[in-house]
């Protein structure tokens, strides 16, 4: 993923160009779903470089899904701005997603959060690392393994979305006995369930799989899971459409309800 790595950076730098401007357009796409400059940019710079180095490899990105409308089992899949969102309100909780999905499974990923300064990203063999340091384009940091929580059904610690909370996913959580939650945006959700930071992420919403598959990966990396809300099965990738359905992301041990 050394590449994937780089691109992420360099994407986050034309990103932070755009957040730290005095001001930015943000314009409505068909599905009426927020877009700006900094999408577009970091959608440029990624694409290139993939496109580049896996000319074979069918490459799904949001900014171009309307090109995409088949399925496929083996691909690259990317949300150059992930949390357009918090971007727009200057939350600092947006993310680049980089990921490779094979045979229906998100094998790599890297996810990158430029203005909270935090890196994840799985290594060659899939264990999943968090970064830190100066972030250097040709060399990587000190980087610490991920493993999840081991988790404590009486006293669960859950993340849910920071833009996208509503009724039916309180009421979810509800079932649980929790010490504490937390709220986040983008897929740096993911990335807390791997770091151990929470044990728990119910998602009961519209997300496409660009908006997951790398934290997906990442996550699954530190040991984690990501489950379909309905049967608990795996998440699968390659869906037509892209769409998800409502998922799962825990630490195992949590007791799912």
């Amino acid at each position: 993923m050394r590449l994937s790595r780089r691109l992420a950076l360099e994407a986050g730098d034309s990103i932070l160009q755009v957040y730290n401007s005095p001001a930015f357009d943000v314009r409505a796409k068909a599905d009426a779903s927020p877009v700006t400059e900094a999408d577009e940019a970091a959608d440029a710079v990624i694409s290139a470089g993939l496109r580049t180095a896996f000319p074979e490899v069918p490459l799904i990105t949001e900014e171009q899904a309307a090109s995409h409308a088949l399925s496929a089992q083996t691909f690259l899949i990317v949300d150059p701005l992930d949390g357009t969102k918090e971007f727009i309100q200057r939350r600092g909780d947006f993310t680049v997603n980089i990921a490779f999905v094979q045979n229906g499974v998100p094998t790599h990923g890297v996810v990158y959060a430029p203005a909270k300064g935090r890196l994840f990203y799985t290594l060659a063999d899939g264990t999943a690392v968090e970064e830190s340091g100066a972030f250097d384009k040709d060399s990587s940091g000190p980087l610490r393994e991920l493993r999840v929580s081991r988790p404590d059904n009486a006293a669960l610690m859950v993340v849910a979305s920071k833009s996208h909370r509503d009724a039916a996913t309180d009421d979810y959580i509800g079932r649980f006995q929790v010490r504490d939650m937390t709220s986040a945006g983008s897929s740096l959700k993911f990335c807390l369930v791997a770091t151990g930071e929470a044990d728990l992420y119910p998602r009961l919403g519209r997300t496409m799989e660009w908006d997951t598959a790398a934290g997906d990966a990442v996550l699954r990396g530190a040991g984690g899971q990501v489950v379909r809300f309905d049967d608990h099965q795996p998440l699968a990738y390659g869906k037509p459409g892209w769409d998800n359905p409502f998922f799962i992301a825990l630490a195992p041990g949590v007791v799912l309800k």
